[in-house]
């Protein structure tokens, strides 16, 4: 089967030409995971993949408790979105654990 003109990103169970013995193959950028790819898929679809971009982490948000266990999160944008089956985006966002320790922690009124 040629992909040709028809090549999806991500998963597309709709992006399948006949192949050899009238088996599908898939012209979907999931179909090299799944080893189901068309003879040409790489010539054909990868050649005009681009990657995400993106751009650095912000700084760690302040704990979400003043006193005790929290959280903190930061995050990151986006600079070039993935085109053409191209390697999807990584996490944009993280979380992590925090200990608040305010002044007034531990006083009692």
């Amino acid at each position: 089967g040629s992909c040709g003109h028809r090549c999806c990103p991500g998963r597309n169970n709709a992006c399948w030409v006949p192949g050899a013995r009238r088996a599908r193959c898939y012209c979907d950028s999931y179909c090299e995971r799944t080893g189901d790819c068309c003879e040409d898929y790489r010539a054909a679809c990868r050649r005009a993949a681009v990657g995400c971009a993106v751009g650095p982490w912000g700084p760690w948000s302040g704990c979400s408790s003043p006193c005790g266990v929290g959280s903190e999160a930061r995050s990151r944008q986006v600079a070039v979105p993935p085109r053409h089956g191209g390697e999807p985006c990584p996490d944009l966002k993280q979380r992590r654990g925090c200990l608040g320790e305010h002044p007034t922690c531990g006083t009692a009124e």
